[in-house]
């Protein structure tokens, strides 16, 4: 537990200002994270991201990351989901002559990683361009939710969540996170509120977001379970790898931004 904070505590020093400068050096940090984390999701199903499959990959996942006024030299009219399709045309072609050693499956994994991580980076970096606290502010939700889980859940929880899956998280533990995300939203808005949304509509996106990043985390845990790790990487020490730790990320900023959509 005491390397987990300190790790915490040294990554939050480094990321916090990244995060605030924002612009080309977050990028290009969010870039660097993102390929470790297809790093990682390669590694699982056994690939490696210096082939030329996973070199596609990669490639196709930084292309769906950058935001467009980065992606000139792209032609108009090939938005991301043609990016997808052609790097599942690509990837479907080795599957031709490689003698069974890349198949449909791994293919699909490829796609899967490019789509997953790419793409929610991207979304992360669109949070980041409406504003430094509107990020903070879903980062805090995720946070607080982890941390309001695991806390409530040791104290009281008793019934599992997903015992298949992720063995020690409770029911309680995950409502007692999502009361911890309603609670730093409320306070948040409070003092900052420029989507000038209610009472209520705080409610439901602290909720909602958090529920998303739990499911986020669940979700790493079951590809985890499938691929018989125990942490997607050790480049953080107590924490595992970078997908370990952005999981929730990249689950909840695509669907905080289909929550602004609605709203306005």
């Amino acid at each position: 537990m005491k390397t987990r904070v300190i790790t915490g505590v040294l990554a939050a020093a480094v990321f916090i200002p990244f995060l605030w400068f924002g612009g080309l050096p977050l990028q290009l940090l969010m870039t660097a994270i993102g390929l470790i984390a297809v790093q990682e999701l390669l590694k699982m199903k056994k690939m490696s991201i210096f082939s030329v499959e996973g070199i596609i990959t990669a490639l196709a996942t930084v292309l769906l990351m950058l935001p467009e006024s980065y992606l000139h030299f792209i032609p108009d009219g090939i938005d991301a989901m043609l990016l997808i399709y052609l790097e599942a045309l690509i990837l479907f072609v080795f599957t031709v002559f490689s003698r069974n050693d890349f198949s449909f499956d791994d293919a699909a994994a490829s796609v899967l990683t490019s789509l997953y991580v790419g793409r929610g980076f991207y979304y992360f970096m669109q949070t980041r361009d409406i504003g430094f606290w509107m990020v903070l502010l879903v980062l805090f939700i995720i946070w607080g939710t982890d941390i309001g889980a695991y806390m409530i859940g040791r104290k009281i929880g008793k019934n599992k969540l997903a015992p298949a899956i992720s063995p020690n998280k409770t029911i309680e533990g995950s409502v007692g996170g999502s009361v911890a995300a309603v609670l730093i939203a409320i306070v948040f808005f409070h003092y900052y509120n420029p989507l000038g949304l209610s009472m209520g509509l705080q409610i439901m996106l602290a909720v909602l977001l958090s529920v998303c990043g739990q499911m986020g985390d669940l979700v790493e845990s079951a590809f985890k379970r499938y691929f018989g790790v125990k942490d997607a990487g050790k480049i953080l020490p107590g924490h595992g790898g970078m997908l370990d730790r952005f999981d929730s990320t990249l689950f909840v900023m695509p669907v905080f931004h289909i929550f602004l959509h609605f709203i306005f």
